[in-house]
């Protein structure tokens, strides 16, 4: 749900919009803080970007690029589940060293990050490395300071446009401390040189079943300890199920209704305390319980920028805050916790601070994928809403496992669903569950966005055999004949 507020009233001689130019900050150099940089440059701005722990954020130092690293490794080993069938022998089981797993992980992770600021550098993008705190007063026309500390002293710098993009940082439980050896939050698992011998999951929600995932597959015991009836709560029912099925095949321990009380280490271990009374035993502890937004001490309120009680900043469709020429993107606002939206935030926030063209976000053409194995996408309208009377729509479903590609590349678990619009047959949104599902989904995201009906896409020639065939046949099976 977006924190929607109206931004404030503003005397005439300050317009909202400024133009190219004009001096721009950017906090924070994750997906939202350098492509509204990028933007700024391009409308002609002058940009300044101030990052505290390097460019690309924790999407791409500790989050997402490093997380899906690890998980395409992990893909591997679950490609030999259907090696036998294939007349394939694997000649033994297949191992892994984590600690060569992990090093290219971080690599990769640094690799992104330079080429981030050579890009940004390349630009004309000013880049500063420190902390940045918003000024409370506004000078005349509108202008802000903006406090930068850095290891050479400091800066003071002067804009017309802000851009707030701090980003968020895993949730730490009071009871479940992280000291980065035996518990960690996500941000310091890449730390380990030898797979976990049990692994403990506290948290089942995307990232928890992510790694969890990832883990069990490259050969480590996992429990994962789940408060709700299932795992990935806020998924389509069907994908989460299948995927919670999936994780119970391969070994894992899926602990449901089950909530940890506290956790702590015991010399070569953790125990995790539940709230009924057992303890789970094992050697370390994954604590993945959410985020918490980075906008505390950095002057957010002085400055007029309202902040839930969460602590996420409140925005509008066009990335404005409640401060005059406050902008923000990203984790921090609380939006959708993805790098997609983060940088389509930023865009929109440049764009419409400066003058551009610009349309609202719209979250409903946000495609989202869960990195498990298989993989679960999704796009627009849900099942949920369509099955309770909230939409009037229509839904099919195909099995992957009918697909004739499907079956020469040995996949049987995953399905396909398309919803379409009762009365018009426009594509509303769809489920895909299927390795690389987050490459399948494209069609569908097209479909939503630019509101094609079931028909065009059926009628699209698909190729044969490719297991976007049944996205064509979904699409078909939802034909309404005319006349």
């Amino acid at each position: 749900m977006f924190r929607v507020s109206a931004p404030p009233e503003t005397p005439d001689v300050r317009p909202s919009r400024v133009r190219g130019g004009s001096r721009v900050v950017v906090i924070g150099g994750g997906p939202g803080g350098y492509e509204a940089a990028l933007v700024a440059r391009q409308l002609g701005a002058s940009v300044t970007l101030v990052e505290r722990s390097g460019l690309g954020g924790a999407a791409v130092l500790t989050d997402v690029v490093p997380s899906k690293t690890l998980i395409a490794t992990a893909e591997w080993m679950t490609i030999t589940e259907s090696a036998s069938e294939l007349g394939i022998s694997t000649g033994g089981t297949l191992t892994v060293d984590l600690r060569v797993v992990n090093q290219r992980v971080l690599e990769l992770a640094a690799r992104q990050s330079a080429d981030i600021r050579e890009r940004l550098e390349a630009e004309g993008v000013r880049v500063l490395d420190g902390v940045a705190r918003l000024g409370a007063s506004l000078h005349d026309r509108g202008a802000r300071e903006v406090v930068v500390g850095t290891t050479d002293g400091g800066h003071v710098l002067e804009a017309e446009v802000v851009l707030l993009a701090t980003g968020a940082s895993p949730r730490v439980l009071p009871d479940a401390a992280p000291d980065g050896e035996r518990i960690m939050t996500w941000a310091q698992l890449y730390r380990l040189d030898a797979l976990p011998e049990h692994l403990v999951v506290v948290g089942s929600g995307v990232t928890g079943a992510e790694f969890a995932g990832a883990y069990n597959v490259l050969g480590a015991r996992v429990t994962l300890v789940s408060s709700r009836d299932r795992v990935l709560p806020g998924e389509d029912e069907e994908a989460a199920a299948l995927i919670e099925s999936v994780f119970r095949r391969r070994g894992m321990t899926v602990l449901s209704r089950s909530r940890a009380a506290a956790v702590r280490r015991t010399g070569d271990g953790v125990e995790v305390l539940l709230t009924d009374g057992r303890v789970v035993r094992g050697s370390h502890c994954l604590v993945a319980v959410g985020a918490v937004p980075n906008t505390a001490g950095i002057g957010l309120e002085e400055a007029g920028v309202q902040l839930t009680d969460s602590g996420h900043v409140v925005v509008d469709r066009v990335s404005r805050t409640t401060a005059f020429r406050v902008y923000a993107a990203g984790d921090c606002t609380g939006v959708m916790p993805l790098a997609s939206v983060a940088a389509m935030q930023g865009r929109i926030a440049m764009w419409h601070a400066l003058g551009d063209a610009v349309a609202p976000l719209d979250t409903h053409a946000v495609a989202a994928n869960i990195f498990t194995a298989p993989e679960i996408a999704t796009i627009g309208t849900s099942e949920r809403a369509i099955r309770d009377g909230e939409v009037d729509g229509r839904i099919t479903r195909l099995p992957v496992a009918r697909n004739p590609r499907a079956k020469m590349l040995g996949i049987r678990e995953g399905f396909i669903k398309v919803f379409s619009d009762r009365s018009t047959g426009v594509v509303l949104g769809g489920v895909v569950v299927a390795p690389r599902a987050g490459e399948l989904i494209v069609p569908l995201t097209l479909a939503v966005t630019n509101r094609l009906t079931v028909d065009q896409v059926a009628n699209a020639f698909t190729i044969y055999p490719s297991l976007t065939g049944s996205l064509s046949e979904a699409a078909r099976t939802l034909h309404t004949a005319q006349g």
